[in-house]
């Protein structure tokens, strides 16, 4: 049994008397003849815990403040709501009761009775302080609560019904029926998992005065490009349902169903009936997912110490083991004490140590498992001094547990050309002790390598993942200064060093022939070789235009400075970011402004660098002689390689549309185009297709896909499941810029399909100087917990901020407990 007080209003208006009677008897002494002032009478209802039983039963109430008759409107709420209860599997079947009269509410009997009670009411102050605490009372003792649409309106003096409900209309807002877009981000819970993802429909669409976003968990979001909501609108994050364990309880509540044709709908009768499933206590559900202050960020390395990387590099990549370890390397800047050299004179120029350090979630300490000597400490500045080379990429074998085996992906100093500005870049194996967390430098199995030039700075790529199949992908930046492009297209043929290109990646990107700007394919072989897969953008063995023009590692090219991919190894999908070029906004001479990217690449293809970007949007040619004056407009259906640098295939296979696009403009600039397809390219008539996200300072951090099935079950720090087949897709900086996850449709993701669905994740992996602001990479490990590296605030160096990171789950199990369920374990 529950016994419960007060209700907020009442306690509030107590406590202001009783405060009052204080104060005046301070002042003077009653008189004789003068009586206590009454205290109100407490609400003593005594509600069973929980409420209701197996015999499952839901109360609707539809009170109002205003006076008549029912509205069309609560009628049809009664009778789609008690067709619910009757229909589906006969476990999972209940009775309904509705009434107007709020005496119930002061009826504990009665009220125990009831497994989840339906707000249906016009709103206004329809429940008196005893009723109210009635209601405070069933909840607190496990009572389950629905409110529909106007309910949001009901008690607006009361702060505890505030939280009931989560959110209270703001004023204006469209007060017509419109058609709009809902997307169901939560693909889990009982009242939105078998709802398409993108849902169209006519409501009465409300805004929010505080939106619940982070305090509630949001199954359902409108999206507000889809209809119009006028002023005052809450932006892209706009929810219209969500739940939340309240105060003992558990509270469903949607913005929906203000029509009354809202409650003939099939999937509108589906959201109810999940949500009276899971307040009912007929199933468990997670309602606390979203919850911002379910998580919780810890900092897992110290800063170094002085003039030591006992710590942490310059971080540049990390990767989880099955046993827990995190592996993460730096990339070869040197801390701040330490020469930089930038003399081509000099023997040592651009010497660095490409860092390996393992953490070991047992010991909570961290090793320096080895350090390779890479190209790659040269500092800052111009484009021709500075260097993105060093320690790139790493992964783990397949079979790391049994056989220690570590790829790195590096550029070695010892075979850099100081004469003609070239270097090697390779993707090596070695073996790392298992017992001694240290690496065998010894041990190192040459797999693949090719030149890069090191005259200019930039885009070395350096990302690695594994599919199910056992093939490596390897992620290769362009090797192209941006200097000489005013920051458009990469496409400037003239400058070069001793005959080699370092400011046009059609040499690169766009050239079949050549390793740089891909993302490549392998089958590493035991013995330290590999083997092509089939499925490879080329074969290598191709005749066209006279043989000997392509490179069967290639599985994707037209890819600019892809640093962080991953492969979701249940369905071998690759998933991949890369960084876009400088230009500040879009030009009707040259083509786009930067624009950051994330693609789902499930198949072969060209994704469309230096000639197009984001969904097909093309760039203009420039050629010798004179490259500072425009050509043609590329084709991205077919695009033709016809640079002087080339030495692979003129004709390049179609442009793939990618996904995810955006600039300091705002998210998937689009724009009219003309009857040849091009682009206006005029800022005043861009569209944005994704306004969740915006750039500025920009450089895309794709992440991970979250495999809910693939963590360990015991394991009390895992994300939940409501996460699970949801792709991060991030970027370095923190301020407008992504971070969030995202659902794409699997019917049309591989063709550049935009997402349908985004949530923010900036609250849980938190932003700012002392969270987590530039992010480097992040990975899932295998207790479910989210691994981060943090780059620091400098460049090309490491500082005290420099950090690995874990974000953990601590918001529990879902609920009802399974000895709380209505009719035993669902």
């Amino acid at each position: 049994m529950h016994l419960r007080g007060l209700s907020t209003r009442r306690q509030t208006w107590v406590a202001t008397v009783t405060t009052g009677i204080v104060a005046a008897g301070l002042m003077s002494a009653p008189a004789a003849d003068a009586r206590p002032v009454p205290e109100p009478p407490l609400t003593t209802m005594s509600v069973k815990s929980p409420p209701g039983g197996a015999n499952v039963r839901v109360l609707i109430f539809h009170g109002s403040a205003a006076a008549g008759d029912e509205s069309p409107l609560v009628n049809a709420g009664i009778e789609a709501i008690e067709k619910i209860g009757l229909s589906g599997p006969a476990e999972q079947r209940f009775k309904v009761e509705a009434t107007k009269d709020a005496s119930v509410f002061n009826d504990e009997t009665r009220l125990g009775r009831f497994n989840a009670i339906v707000f249906l009411t016009g709103g206004g102050d329809v429940l008196d302080p005893e009723q109210e605490a009635g209601l405070e009372a069933y909840m607190e003792a496990g009572g389950g609560f629905v409110g529909i649409h106007d309910a949001a309106r009901a008690e607006p003096y009361s702060e505890w019904f505030t939280g009931l409900v989560g959110a209270r209309p703001a004023a204006g807002g469209p007060a017509n029926v419109q058609r709009a877009v809902v997307e169901v981000g939560d693909r889990r819970h009982p009242a939105t998992k078998e709802l398409p993802a993108q849902w169209k429909r006519p409501d009465k669409w409300l805004h929010w005065a505080k939106n619940p976003s982070g305090a509630v968990h949001t199954v359902a979001r409108v999206r507000e490009s889809s209809y119009q909501p006028g002023t005052g609108a809450n932006g892209w994050d706009h929810p219209v349902s969500w739940c939340r364990d309240y105060d003992g309880g558990r509270s469903f509540y949607t913005g929906m169903g203000g029509t009354v044709s809202s409650y003939d709908e099939t999937d509108f009768r589906t959201h109810l009936r999940g949500a009276l499933l899971w307040t009912t206590r007929l199933v468990q559900a997670d309602c606390k997912a979203t919850i911002t202050g379910n998580y919780k960020a810890e900092r897992l390395t110290q800063p170094n110490q002085p003039g030591r990387n006992d710590q942490i590099g310059e971080p540049h990549g990390l990767v989880t083991a099955p046993d827990g370890r995190v592996l993460y390397i730096g990339r070869g800047g040197a801390d701040s004490s330490q020469p930089v050299i930038t003399d081509w004179n000099n023997p040592d120029i651009g010497k660095g140590k490409g860092e390996i350090h393992v953490y070991d979630p047992k010991t909570k300490q961290v090793t320096l498992a080895g350090a390779l000597t890479v190209f790659g400490n040269k500092g800052g500045g111009d484009e021709l001094i500075k260097v993105e080379e060093g320690l790139l990429g790493i992964e783990l074998d397949p079979r790391f547990e049994e056989n220690g085996w570590v790829y790195l992906h590096y550029t070695p100093h010892s075979q850099i050309n100081r004469d003609t500005r070239m270097a090697e870049r390779r993707v090596s194996r070695f073996t790392l002790d298992l017992a001694t967390n240290k690496l065998d430098l010894g041990s190192e199995k040459v797999l693949l390598k090719w030149p890069v030039q090191i005259h200019s700075c930039c885009h070395a790529g350096g990302g690695m993942a594994w599919d199910s199949k056992g093939n490596l992908y390897i992620a290769t930046g362009d090797n192209n200064s941006s200097r000489f492009s005013d920051g458009y297209s990469g496409n400037n043929p003239e400058p070069n060093y001793k005959g080699v290109s370092f400011a046009d990646a059609r040499r690169t990107s766009g050239n079949t022939n050549n390793l740089n700007g891909k993302i490549l394919r392998i089958h590493p072989e035991p013995d330290g070789t590999y083997t092509l897969p089939e499925g490879n953008l080329f074969t290598g063995r191709e005749t066209d235009e006279g043989g000997g023009k392509t490179r069967g590692e290639i599985y994707v090219m037209g890819v600019r400075n892809p640093a962080r991919i991953f492969v979701d190894r249940q369905t071998d999908i690759l998933y991949a970011g890369w960084v876009g070029p400088d230009a500040s906004a879009p030009s009707t001479t040259w083509g786009p402004a930067k624009y950051d990217t994330f693609a789902v690449i499930t198949k072969a293809s060209n994704r469309g660098w230096p000639y197009c970007m984001g969904n097909k949007q093309p760039y203009r040619d420039r050629n010798l002689p004179d490259p500072t004056k425009p050509l043609g407009w590329y084709d991205c259906d077919h695009p033709k390689n016809e640079s002087p640098n080339n030495d692979g295939l003129v004709n390049l296979p179609p442009v793939t549309g990618n996904n995810i696009w955006y600039s300091p403009q705002g998210g998937a600039p689009d724009f009219p185009r003309d009857a040849n397809g091009v682009p206006s390219y005029k800022q005043e008539e861009a569209g944005y297709l994704l306004p969740w996200l915006k750039g500025g300072g920009q450089a895309a951090m794709n992440g991970p896909v979250y495999r809910y099935d693939t963590v360990s079950a015991t394991s009390d720090v895992k994300w939940p499941a409501y996460w699970d087949g949801k792709w991060f897709v991030g970027d370095f900086y923190d301020a407008d810029q992504p971070r969030n996850a995202v659902i794409t449709d699997p019917k049309t993701h591989g063709d550049g399909g935009l997402p349908v669905h985004s949530e923010s994740l900036k609250k849980i992996v938190p932003i700012g100087n002392d969270g987590i602001k530039n992010l480097m990479d992040w990975k899932f490990g295998p207790d479910g917990a989210l691994y981060v590296l943090d780059y620091g605030r400098g460049f090309f160096t490491s500082d005290a901020k420099s950090a690995l990171w874990r974000v953990t789950y601590t918001g529990g199990a879902p609920t009802p407990a399974a000895d709380q369920l209505a009719r035993g374990t669902r």
